[in-house]
């Protein structure tokens, strides 16, 4: 579970645990642009979503862009496993490098409070409620939500916006 978030605070002030239980202070992103999604293991998004989230990461990954995936199990319980089993599919699967997180929960009265911070004025289709698996939220360098994309918005889409905060060409 992530720490409390400061009344006027930003995304790198939340402390959350990695995928191996260790906390990780998110200030070391500061500077940066983030995209951070809930993902799950057994959703039919997810194929399409981690191959266009590597091709990001690659092409990004140099410049300040990361990636921050956080897995949940809220939505058809399509993320069942434990977390080495959830890093075991990702990274030997996939080949993601990217930082995989604790698993969380993204709605309800158990939402992690960077969830809760990142939905703050970022609204969907349902009000604040995230909708399924793999919703993204774009964080510019200031730590602010600064976009916040549908389940079915493919990763490779929203380049042209990682491009801008970025700044680059």
């Amino acid at each position: 579970m992530a720490s409390p978030r400061p009344a006027t605070g930003s995304f790198y002030d939340f402390t959350v645990k990695d995928i191996k239980g260790n906390d990780v202070d998110l200030s070391i992103y500061k500077g940066k642009v983030l995209l951070v999604i809930n993902v799950a293991s057994k959703c039919g998004l997810t194929n399409s979503n981690y191959d266009e989230l590597n091709q990001l990461y690659q092409n990004y990954k140099d410049q300040g862009f990361e990636i921050l995936a956080f897995p949940c199990n809220q939505f058809g319980s399509q993320e069942p496993g434990s977390n080495k089993e959830i890093e075991d599919f990702v990274c030997t699967r996939f080949k993601s490098e990217f930082p995989i997180f604790d698993k969380i929960e993204v709605n309800g009265d158990n939402t992690a409070p960077v969830y809760k911070f990142l939905k703050e004025g970022k609204w969907g289709f349902f009000g604040d409620d995230i909708q399924w698996n793999f919703t993204k939220f774009l964080v510019d360098k200031e730590g602010k939500a600064s976009h916040r994309y549908y389940p079915t918005t493919p990763p490779l889409s929203i380049e042209h916006d990682i491009k801008t905060l970025l700044g680059v060409a």
